[in-house]
């Protein structure tokens, strides 16, 4: 008798136990649940060092060009600046300007070993402009200008009056008009529309964003170009204060990720670059 009571007991007692294990797996899981559910990404948003092309003023946005002596140090102090800052994930735009960029900042921040694992997407590129590539800015933009029929100054200052971020969504829209009786199938790439163009950078973001969720990454370094940094903070928030000129090279806009949704933190930010200067 005593023995079945000692066997009931121990049973009994064996369900508590499994109870109280299923309601700490169940706990665990809601905790995992909950801090997953308010973990954040910080991304950092690069513009590449200043290029060739750029030195002589001239349309660069899917041809490529090396960094100048003035661009590699600049990218060398952006480093330096962000030395304080541990990196868990790094992607660029597949244009070498940007990679080169990425690697400078890595060399100089103190995570050089975090070069094999970036990754580069296609999608991270600047604007295509097409047969207009590689051509004066000038040139390009008093194209457009004519198109809209304005003068290049008056152009300019229209770009002002809308902003820049809506001035060159249709900028671009005009371009990639203009280029279609420019365009040679299987012998040049078109100029891309704005919906091409928006459609690309947001979801190379997003995915950015889910793989960092997904292997706990939570400061991201993203290095693309000035154009496509401005599209997506555009869209992003369409009250977002941009700057009329565009971004400067090696500057940071820094965005955040959390809840399932976006909020930019600073646009165009050239602290760190500031800061590495200090450190030399």
């Amino acid at each position: 008798m005593k023995f079945k009571k000692m066997v009931v007991g121990a049973a009994l007692l064996s369900m508590v136990l499994v109870g109280c294990s299923n309601g700490t797996a169940k706990e665990e899981k809601k905790t995992n649940a909950k801090e997953k559910e308010h973990s954040e990404v910080v991304v950092y948003l690069a513009r590449h060092g200043k290029t060739m092309l750029n030195t002589v003023d001239r349309s660069q946005g899917w041809i490529d060009a090396p960094l100048t002596p003035a661009g590699v140090e600049v990218a060398e102090q952006l480093g330096k600046g962000l030395s304080d800052i541990t990196f868990d994930k790094v992607v660029t735009s597949d244009s070498g300007r940007a990679i080169e960029t990425a690697e400078l900042v890595l060399k100089n921040n103190g995570q050089e070993k975090m070069m094999k694992e970036m990754t580069k997407d296609k999608r991270l590129r600047e604007y295509n402009f097409g047969t207009y590539e590689g051509l004066m800015n000038e040139d390009m933009l008093t194209a457009v200008a004519k198109e809209q029929g304005k003068t290049y100054e008056e152009y300019n200052e229209w770009m002002k009056e809308v902003g820049f971020y809506k001035g060159i969504i249709e900028f671009a829209d005009v371009l990639s008009e203009l280029d279609k009786k420019n365009v040679e199938e299987g012998v040049n790439w078109p100029a891309e529309d704005s919906k091409t163009i928006v459609a690309r950078l947001t979801a190379g973001l997003d995915d950015i964003v889910k793989d960092a969720e997904k292997e706990g990454a939570n400061n991201v370094l993203v290095v693309s170009h000035g154009m496509s940094i401005i599209t997506l903070l555009g869209e992003l928030d369409a009250n977002a204060d941009l700057p009329d000129g565009g971004l400067k090279n090696a500057s940071v806009s820094k965005v955040t990720y959390k809840d399932g949704k976006y909020t930019i933190d600073s646009v165009n930010d050239l602290s760190y670059v500031e800061k590495g200067k200090e450190s030399k």
